[in-house]
């Protein structure tokens, strides 16, 4: 099992994991990737395919405090976050100017 944390556009998020399986998560996050933006995701593949994985993920919410680590990022609704992550990856997020977000 693998660990998504969501984050939203929303002025109340909680910042929730949930946990999904190998398959799940391979819909979500192409290979070599920890970022998604959902309508990237979408865009990607069908709804029949997306409804079950989702309907998986959202039954199985992680408590922060048991969660084992954090596989990925899925944002929702936050299209002015996609350029800090230009390669989809969090360890290679960027300022503005295109500088990296964390040292060497």
């Amino acid at each position: 099992m693998k660990n998504i944390q969501v984050i939203d556009g929303a002025q109340n998020c909680v910042y929730d994991i949930f946990a999904i399986d190998e398959e799940g998560f391979a819909l979500i996050f192409p290979e070599g990737q920890d970022v998604a933006f959902i309508d990237e995701v979408e865009a990607r593949h069908p709804f029949q395919l997306l409804g079950p994985v989702f309907e998986r993920l959202w039954r199985q919410r992680v408590p922060k405090r048991e969660a084992n680590g954090i596989h990925g990022l899925l944002f929702f609704e936050l299209e002015e976050k996609k350029p800090f992550y230009p390669d989809r990856t969090d360890e290679n997020a960027i300022n503005p100017n295109g500088s990296r977000l964390r040292g060497e």
